[in-house]
């Protein structure tokens, strides 16, 4: 018997809030973008939680890469922020 599985690592680090931090320049953008990509994920989670028709995968980068992992049937996903 034969067992498949997919293990997907993702370092979100500087997602912090950027008002705190102080962050300038690039470090800023790229805290915005990383601060956009996890609230994209937060919707799919929620709409997949509600069962909702449309699951929005094409919100960000990150979501179009994570699509084919938390949509399977038997996934599990864990997410620790």
């Amino acid at each position: 018997e034969t067992t498949e599985g997919r293990l997907v690592l993702i370092d979100l680090a500087g997602s912090e809030n950027a008002s705190k931090t102080g962050s300038e320049g690039q470090a800023l953008k790229e805290a915005q973008y990383i601060n956009r990509s996890l609230a994209a994920l937060g919707d799919v989670v929620e709409a997949m939680a509600r069962k909702q028709d449309h699951i929005p995968f094409r919100n960000s980068k990150l979501t179009m890469i994570l699509q084919d992992c938390v949509s399977a049937p038997s996934t599990k996903l864990i997410m620790f922020v």
